[in-house]
């Protein structure tokens, strides 16, 4: 019996070898599924993925996150709460979306909305995932669509052109001398003609300088390309009349496409001469004012470069949203147009832009009518 004893140190080992066998079972059933054919669970591999966004700008300080900025509240920061609640990201990939290869086709300002937006990043292919993501969002932002992508792809980068249009009222172009400058305006066909022959004067190449903030005459970056800008026919919505520039080019500066609106606005107004629309692309410093950002949308990104090398290659779809057209129309007439309707309506910040174009010096650089060493400041009534 003596020969049987157990010392205290063996007993000891025993204890600590049957406790590893338990943590080592514990582990290994915590990696098998709870399927029958036991086959060890793994998290699939992230893909290179594109999304087809649409959201109501409204409320929001663009679209880009802001980290450690909470008071600022923008689209991302909504989106990537969604994409982490849904199981498509690890939650510290929403802290940091360098992890996930996030990167937005345009940057899009306060209060503007987009209908056609694509992000790139990196993400599990969960089951239902679209749904899923959207179930995390609020009705005003809407995951329309996605696609797989190239591994490297970049949707800034590889975007070859960016489509934008803005809604205003029509009465913007009431002459200021002999119109009337409510409501009651309807635009005629005469002043659509001008309109459209004045927008027509953006296509091309131009020094877009004193249309940003921070850009010099020279700076290569000033210069960018417009492929087309009109005026569409009018349209009337509860008693207002509407109407809708669009505007395609390579890419576009911060405020550069509200300042391009509201030059052409002071010009058919009466308030500024036809020649300021020359001498704004040359050296001198103009005064350009800057259209409310409320009318402007984001409405489709273009990948001709891309689907040209890719979209037929047998392994990759074509950046092509034709079957997504109706859910971008749907979203468009549910969230984007009443949100510009209501908030005109109430907020009336057309109206009150309007009022501020007499102020401006439209004959002079800014800083000529300001006098010499005088900062001259954006005019009161702008949103951002």
């Amino acid at each position: 019996m003596a020969g049987n004893a157990q010392t205290p140190a063996g007993a000891a080992r025993e204890q600590d070898g049957r406790a590893r066998a338990w943590e080592d079972a514990e582990q290994q059933a915590k990696k098998l599924k709870s399927s029958p054919d036991g086959e060890p669970h793994r998290k699939p591999p992230k893909r290179k993925i594109v999304l087809l966004m649409a959201y109501s700008g409204k409320g929001y300080h663009g679209m880009q996150r802001n980290i450690g900025s909470s008071q600022f509240k923008t689209i991302e920061d909504d989106l990537v709460s969604a994409l982490v609640q849904s199981g498509c990201i690890p939650e510290n990939h929403g802290e940091d979306m360098k992890k996930m290869s996030f990167q937005r086709c345009a940057r899009t300002d306060k209060g503007v909305s987009a209908a056609g937006q694509v992000v790139s990043l990196k993400v599990w292919l969960i089951d239902d995932i679209l749904e899923k993501i959207n179930s995390h969002l609020p009705p005003h932002i809407r995951i329309l669509g996605l696609k797989r992508v190239t591994g490297g792809f970049n949707s800034k980068n590889k975007c070859d052109a960016r489509t934008y249009f803005y809604m205003l009222p029509t009465f913007a172009f009431a002459h200021k001398d002999h119109d009337v400058q409510d409501e009651s305006y309807r635009l005629s066909a005469e002043t659509l003609q001008r309109v459209n022959g004045l927008l027509s004067c953006y296509k091309g190449t131009h020094s877009f300088h004193n249309f940003t903030s921070q850009k010099g005459p020279r700076e290569a970056s000033a210069r960018r390309y417009i492929l087309d800008m009109f005026c569409e026919e009018p349209f009337v919505r509860e008693g207002m009349e509407f109407a809708v520039i669009k505007v395609k080019g390579q890419s576009f500066m911060t405020h550069q496409i509200r300042k391009m609106v509201g030059l052409v606005v002071a010009i058919v107004k009466g308030y500024a001469p036809e020649s300021v629309l020359e001498r704004s692309w040359g050296e001198a410093k103009v005064d350009v004012p800057k259209a409310p950002g409320l009318g402007l949308v984001l409405e489709r990104v273009h990948f001709e470069k891309y689907n040209q090398r890719f979209g037929n290659d047998g392994l990759h779809e074509p950046l092509d949203w034709t079957r997504e057209e109706a859910g971008v129309t749907a979203f468009k007439e549910q969230h984007i147009y009443p949100t510009i309707i209501s908030t005109e309506r109430h907020e009336r910040s057309m109206a009150q832009w309007l009022s501020t174009l007499p102020v401006h010096d439209f004959n002079a650089t800014a800083h000529a009518a300001a006098g010499p060493g005088t900062k001259v400041p954006d005019p009161p009534g702008d949103s951002d």
